[in-house]
């Protein structure tokens, strides 16, 4: 489950191709009026994009060699978050014309974010799971140097475990256990009473649907728990909209981690940590400036300044006329594309804080259009100019691209309608749905090198295949998981996923069959590429009668 892309209490509004009217689909405004709901000095000074400005040659991006995109997928991390807004760059440019020594700094930033939100105190990290790791150290030590320079040994720790409801497992909990703490695991307030004891430092909840008021295991419930024993509560709301006071901090919380390059459009390497002051005193003591284990997370004085804008800016923004801005850039793409064969539309708004903004889902039949949603997310997203949308097939057969418009730019609208009409309405010769033959069977056992950046590990293939479908297993480093894929003539296409708890990794493998091997890439999404080269075992299988006992031995 991702945190930062939930879409929580989705309302659907079904527009159908065929009965959209000429006026605007999902807004009360029409795109002409854009200028209308830009915000004085806060927006980005009324500056209409278009396909020539964004695609000149003066690009800074462009200059290395590295296209730009535009974003129709929300605040992703890998794309760059959000777009910081003029008052926020204007702060950090402030800060960076003087020296200021940082703890005086972070103490008058403290003050004034909890002035502002209404906190207790407030804190700048170098992002939000940076903040999550800092408050672990602080839970962990008590504010104690001396125990701080030792994480992550906490041998001799009065306190080195953290409780983790099962719903709040996440990729981003790496960041709590770096401290070298211990997790246990709980589904129930049972479990969690059961669970607690003098060496729990924290509890860690994630802001997603089990934490929610009235759940079986809701916040709520978890800090009637936790309170009476003096057990701290960190909720981690990376992704949500800033509630002034936050209501999780109402709800029960210690301590509320926000990321600060998301909703809030404050600098991408910056977190906003709210709450217990002397928690966050002794999180800041464990982040850098200082040294031991949150020194590599070092947020300099311009992102902290940045930050404490960006809650001042958020406060400033006309937030129903964003979201009104949003709509009426989905509206120009709904109505641009809708008049195209099969396509129908619809748009979710999310009633939840995470990641609140519309999408909209342009849907249509493949076999009609000759293309699936992932293959025109894979085209526009790989040609100029590059559109990031999301994917993915429906139950019904249908297939899906959504757009996401909060993060995208005055202007770049129309150009991402314009580029999805083109590629949809493009004409396609239907695809051939005969499998070329297999060049041989590649059934047995394959040994596999597999050579990343800066080491060459051996993993195994154990292969059945059935025409030109492949199953089997792949043991990686660790453990064995499942393995499918097809051959078609020498071409052979195969993926495994690694799932750990709060983690997962698909393995694809593309590789080209030459006599005994197999060579190729290892596509690993966020993980990079690495390369393989299988070479089927010539080892004989072992061959041995088994002597079945006819009952239990008579001895060991």
């Amino acid at each position: 489950m991702k945190r930062r892309n939930l879409i929580k209490g989705l309302a659907l509004m079904p527009l159908a191709g065929g009965a959209l009217s000429k006026g605007s689909l999902l807004a009360s405004e029409h795109h002409s009026s854009r200028k209308s709901l830009l915000f004085e000095g806060i927006n980005d000074n009324g500056k209409i994009t278009t396909l020539s400005s964004f695609m000149a040659d003066n690009n800074i991006f462009r200059s290395i060699g590295v296209e730009p995109i535009i974003n129709c997928r929300g605040a992703y991390t890998i794309i760059g978050g959000s777009l910081e807004l003029p008052p926020i760059r204007e702060a950090m440019e402030a800060a960076s014309q003087n020296f200021v020594q940082y703890d005086e700094l972070a103490k008058g930033i403290g003050q004034r974010i909890a002035d502002l939100t209404k906190a207790e105190w407030g804190m700048v990290s170098a992002g939000c799971a940076a903040g999550m790791k800092h408050v672990t150290a602080a839970c962990v030590t008590g504010g104690s140097p001396e125990k701080l320079i030792r994480i992550p040994n906490l041998a001799g720790f009065d306190k080195n475990e953290v409780i983790i409801p099962l719903y709040s497992c996440n990729t981003y909990d790496h960041a709590i256990r770096n401290i070298g703490v211990t997790i246990v695991h709980v589904e129930t307030p049972e479990e969690l009473e059961k669970a607690i004891n003098p060496k729990t430092a924290m509890i860690y909840v994630n802001a997603v649907n089990g934490s929610f008021t009235g759940q079986a295991f809701s916040l709520e419930v978890i800090a009637s728990i936790a309170k009476p024993r003096k057990i701290p509560v960190l909720i981690d709301a990376a992704a949500e909209n800033l509630t002034i006071p936050s209501v999780h901090l109402e709800r029960g919380a210690d301590v509320v981690a926000y990321s600060g390059g998301k909703a809030m459009r404050g600098p991408q390497s910056a977190g906003l940590l709210l709450g217990n002051k002397d928690i966050l005193m002794a999180a800041w003591q464990a982040s850098s400036p200082h040294h031991g284990p949150g020194r590599d997370n070092k947020v300099g004085r311009e992102e902290m300044i940045g930050m404490m804008a960006a809650v001042e800016t958020w406060i400033k923004r006309d937030h129903d006329a964003e979201y009104k801005s949003w709509l009426n850039r989905l509206d120009v793409i709904a109505k641009k594309v809708s008049s195209i064969q099969t396509v129908t539309i619809n748009v979710t708004e999310p009633v939840e804080l995470s990641n609140k903004h519309p999408t909209l889902w342009i849907s249509w039949e493949p076999k009609k259009l000759n293309i699936t949603g992932y293959e025109l997310a894979e085209e526009i997203s790989s040609t100029k100019p590059r559109v990031a949308v999301g994917s993915r097939d429906e139950s019904d057969g249908r297939t899906t691209i959504d757009i996401v418009s909060s993060h995208m730019k005055d202007g770049e609208d129309l150009i991402v309608a314009n580029r999805i009409f083109e590629v949809l309405s493009k004409k396609r010769s239907p695809k051939s749905e005969v499998m070329a033959a297999p060049a041989a069977n590649i059934s047995g056992q394959w040994k596999v090198e597999v050579k990343y950046f800066n080491s060459v590990v051996q993993h195994h293939f154990s292969i059945q295949q059935d025409g030109n479908w492949i199953n089997g297993t792949h043991k990686g480093d660790f453990d064995i998981r499942d393995i499918s894929g097809t051959i078609e003539g020498n071409q052979v296409q195969m993926s495994s996923i690694l799932r750990l708890s709060g983690d997962q990794i698909t393995f694809y493998f593309s590789g080209i069959l030459s006599g005994e091997t197999i060579s190729g890439d290892i596509h690993m999404g966020e993980y990079l590429t690495a390369k393989f080269k299988a070479s089927k075992s010539l080892d004989k299988p072992i061959r041995k009668k088994i002597l079945v006992p006819k009952g239990p031995p008579l001895a060991t």
